[in-house]
């Protein structure tokens, strides 16, 4: 029910260095084979040890640098006030850049870096390869709206309190006044004409929203600063924002819409090249009959637990049945606190994972910019944040305006099955637990500031299913149709995430349309006509959002071979620990770390 948008090529190790010592040598497969990498001692000795480290952390500062706001995300507070207008003169050094770096890091042999060395590299190439994928193949500065209808983005200003707010809104005015180059530089990017149709859509959609954001809820935060000079500032600025956004809206709708084209797809060979960012070698054609595949049995798994619901019903009609059992409006809030604390109780008591800290996530009302696209999120710290600390798990709440009819609509898609799935994939034990673990994990810079998009939302999603098959079914009495339920609630969600694959395939390789899509979603998610299209409109402009599922099977059955491995030492408990202390790689290099046998490693997603 969420998008989150991260980034993803990867490497894979085999033949030891030559010029190691047979000791060394053979002490690091012995930690490699126990899950410990080591982290010091061969770098000094091991000159592409060195090289990798300096690109990295030489990378990492360039990225952030011409992505300040991402770099305030992480806690690095040095970035505070800062952002880059994205002339064409900037947009081409930095593709330039992403190519350098690119070289330099082919350059290195994967197959002589110790398994520390070879998993950063593998998160490396992950976000450089992601990075051209939206910077070279789909020339997104040139072609999508969407890279400047949300900057500049100062919502991270307002979300976190790690100095004063008055601190915040000089660096917020600061920002804003740049926002007219931003929108002058962005006209400038896309005067082609011919822009991807759904992108100026979605353009202007998110255009919109950023604007009224500015306009009602950055100036609500702002009125309670007392330095009224400091207003007057804020509001010159955000007058001046105000004034460029909507002009680059009007320009959207008035110059650019009459002239769109339907095209959109980044083609087979960008697909394949984005699929080895996660180190998946697999065709576009072999991926779409694994998603069909996967499709056909979890269709078969959601009729199999509505007919334990009801047997005289169709499958949908079960589902639609069941989201009548959900929270009053008042009672949003205050249930899904109760239940996350049910949810996080039930995966201590059966070891699922640990969880490194006691401190909980905090339930509020998802922030108004983004209700209108949000269903529930996790907003946690950056890696880096040493004061604002504080983990948000966000709920969209019905708004005062609209009628009861449309109030009791959207609650039922807070029914308390769907909505406790959708918390175990971004609580517990999903994105916050995985967020909790890399913060503990000890791992490298480079492996706490880059993941890969698979092994993020495919952790989330694989919790999904794991915790209701370890028996949850939710606070209440436990009987046999209320956990059917929470089956048929996971088997939606399921679906869901398998039609994105499917389409992201289709429409990026072989020529699905928009229309296509929709129906797409509508006959085979069970989606009404409205969010069937956002979801095939998202599609348009994210064409790794099939690897929620794509990241989910590679977790399971990587979970299989490590059972098959470990025999009786196998358990939920050291599988997850394991997994998550070591960054976010792509998954494919998890596989090399956990697993002895690199015959094990082929043959598999």
């Amino acid at each position: 029910m969420t998008s989150r948008f991260t980034g993803g090529p990867g490497s894979r190790g085999g033949t030891p260095h030559p010029r190691r010592p047979l000791a060394v040598l053979f002490l690091t497969w012995i930690l490699a084979a126990s899950g410990v990498i080591p982290t010091r001692g061969i770098a000094a000795e091991d000159p592409n040890v060195a090289a990798l480290d300096a690109t990295a952390a030489e990378f990492v500062r360039f990225f952030h640098a011409a992505q300040p706001l991402a770099g305030v995300a992480l806690g690095w507070h040095e970035f505070d006030g800062n952002y880059v207008v994205p002339t064409a003169a900037q947009n081409a050094a930095f593709l330039e850049k992403l190519g350098d770096y690119r070289r330099r890091v082919d350059a290195i042999p994967a197959n002589s870096l110790p398994l520390r060395a070879r998993r950063d590299l593998s998160v490396l190439k992950n976000r450089i390869g992601m990075s051209l994928l939206f910077s070279d193949r789909m020339r997104w500065m040139e072609r999508s709206p969407l890279a400047y209808a949300d900057q500049p983005d100062v919502s991270v200003y307002l979300k976190r309190d790690w100095k004063p707010l008055a601190e915040r809104v000089r660096d917020i005015t600061r920002i804003l006044r740049l926002a007219p180059a931003q929108f002058e530089a962005a006209r400038a990017n896309l005067k082609s004409g011919g822009l991807p149709k759904p992108w100026i859509e979605l353009g202007i959609d998110v255009a919109e929203g950023t604007a009224s954001f500015w306009e009602k809820d950055v100036s609500a935060e702002v009125a309670t600063v007392a330095d009224a000079a400091l207003r007057a500032e804020f509001e010159a600025a955000r007058n001046d924002a105000l004034k460029a956004i909507r002009a680059f809206t009007a320009w959207l709708k008035e110059e650019q819409l009459p002239r769109a084209e339907p095209g959109f797809a980044i083609g087979r060979e960008a697909f394949r090249e984005m699929l080895a960012s996660e180190m998946i070698s697999e065709s576009p054609e072999a991926i779409l009959a694994i998603a069909e595949k996967e499709l056909q049995a979890e269709q078969a798994r959601f009729t199999a637990a509505a007919r334990e619901i009801d047997p005289t019903m169709p499958a949908p009609a079960v589902f639609l049945a069941i989201q009548k059992d959900h929270p009053t409006e008042a009672g949003l809030l205050p249930d899904t606190r109760r239940n996350l604390e049910a949810i996080r109780d039930f995966v201590v008591s059966k070891s699922l994972v640990t969880i490194p800290s006691p401190v909980r996530a905090q339930v509020k009302e998802t922030l108004p910019p983004f209700r209108a696209t949000s269903f529930a999120s996790m907003d946690t710290p950056g890696p880096f944040e040493t004061k604002a600390t504080e983990a948000y798990y966000y709920v969209t709440p019905t708004e005062p305006d609209w009628t009861e009819a449309q109030k009791q609509e959207w609650l039922t898609a807070f029914n308390y099955y769907t909505t406790d799935v959708v918390s175990i994939h971004e609580a517990y034990p999903g994105h916050y637990v995985q967020f909790l673990a890399l913060n503990v994990s000890g791992t490298t810079e480079v492996a706490k500031v880059f993941g890969s998009y698979a092994f993020i939302e495919g952790w989330a999603h694989y919790t999904e299913k794991m915790v209701l098959d370890a028996g949850y079914a939710g606070p209440g009495p436990e009987d046999r149709r209320r956990a059917a339920k929470y089956r048929l609630a996971q088997s939606s969600e399921a679906l869901l995430r398998i039609a994105r694959l499917v389409c992201a395939v289709r429409m990026h390789c072989f020529g699905m349309t928009v229309g296509e899509a929709t129906r797409f979603f509508v006959d085979n998610a069970h989606y009404q006509e409205k969010p069937a299209r956002s979801e095939a409109m998202r599609g348009t402009m994210d064409p790794g959002y099939g690897f929620y599922t794509l990241g989910k099977l590679q977790l399971l059955k990587l979970r299989e071979d490590w059972r098959l491995q470990e025999g009786d030492r196998f358990s939920l408990l050291r599988f997850h620990d394991e997994v998550l202390r070591h960054g976010m790689p792509p998954i494919r290099m998890l596989r090399e770390i956990l697993l002895k046998d690199p015959a094990s490693w082929n043959g598999t997603l």
